[in-house]
């Protein structure tokens, strides 16, 4: 995966391939597509205003944050000279979730980000891909904290055996290179299994 010129330019790429990255309020989208993006990205972020902040109530986030996004975040990936990955960050709050079926439609596979302290606020992120039928990976963002094994993780997103979880830190660029870089592992692995089960 490149991180300066593109490999190719999108319109040669022979196979265009729709991500998103998907999660709660706060957890590091619109952080992991900046810092994981070969183009500078397009967002929509805002400044957040007294009425958004008592809707979204940002002190069970960060004290620092002071935007949200409110449609989504896009960036790009080349994958090699034929493959380009296309990134689109969702928006996690709750007023915003009537945008996620459309921007998940096309989708081939999602990474569903988590932040330890706030398990509980990944449900429906869970819930929506599982819905569409979509391929993820669950990749926690380093806050700091509290520690959670993977097994605790797991039961607490009643995640299946099969969905690969790790940690990674969304500011990152090498960070959140090898978490896009499982995801495509992932994908490949399941196309291999679907089709032995033609065969």
């Amino acid at each position: 995966m490149n991180r300066g010129a593109p490999a190719v330019r999108p319109a040669e790429a022979a196979q265009a391939l729709k991500i998103v990255v998907v999660g709660g309020f706060g957890v590091g989208k619109t952080t992991m597509v900046r810092s994981v993006s070969e183009i500078r990205p397009m967002h929509t972020e805002e400044v957040m205003s007294s009425e958004g902040r008592a809707l979204d109530d940002p002190s069970r986030v960060t004290s620092r944050k002071s935007a949200t996004t409110v449609a989504f975040d896009f960036g790009r990936i080349t994958v090699d000279d034929r493959a380009v990955l296309y990134l689109f960050g969702a928006p996690g709050q709750e007023r915003f979730w009537f945008l996620w079926d459309r921007l998940l439609a096309g989708t081939i596979g999602a990474v569903l980000l988590v932040d330890s302290r706030r398990l509980p606020d990944a449900w429906y992120a869970l819930d929506r891909l599982e819905h569409h039928g979509i391929p993820f990976i669950v990749a926690v963002n380093d806050f700091g904290g509290p520690f959670h094994t993977d097994a605790q993780i797991r039961q607490a997103l009643a995640l299946d055996p099969n969905v690969p979880l790790m940690e990674f830190d969304a500011r990152d660029h090498s960070s959140s290179k090898f978490v896009m870089i499982a995801l495509v592992e992932h994908l490949h692995a399941l196309s291999l299994r679907q089709e032995d089960c033609k065969d």
